[in-house]
């Protein structure tokens, strides 16, 4: 294992201890890095208009559509990081 998987599987714990629950975007965010990092590019069909949450979150992980997952699993790190220490935007 690297040490970017070893920090990617340690961020998964933090995410779940964070002090105040993040944002909506912010939450997407971390769903489309964490879906890019471990399944790749976005497939399947994409959700109807009756599903609001089903369609944002197609719509956050295809826009990552062609990051390496590497890259993903750094930016999901660098992400987390940010925001335990209170300094994501």
């Amino acid at each position: 294992m690297s040490d970017v998987d070893d920090l990617f599987a340690r961020a998964q714990d933090d995410v779940k201890q964070l002090p105040e629950r993040p944002g909506n975007l912010t939450l997407l965010r971390l769903y489309a890095l964490f879906k890019q990092a471990t399944d790749g590019d976005v497939h399947g069909d994409k959700p109807g208009f009756t599903d609001i949450v089903g369609k944002y979150k197609y719509d956050a992980w295809a826009a990552l559509q062609g990051t390496a997952p590497e890259t993903a699993r750094q930016q999901y790190v660098e992400l987390v990081e940010s925001l335990k220490n209170g300094t994501a935007a």
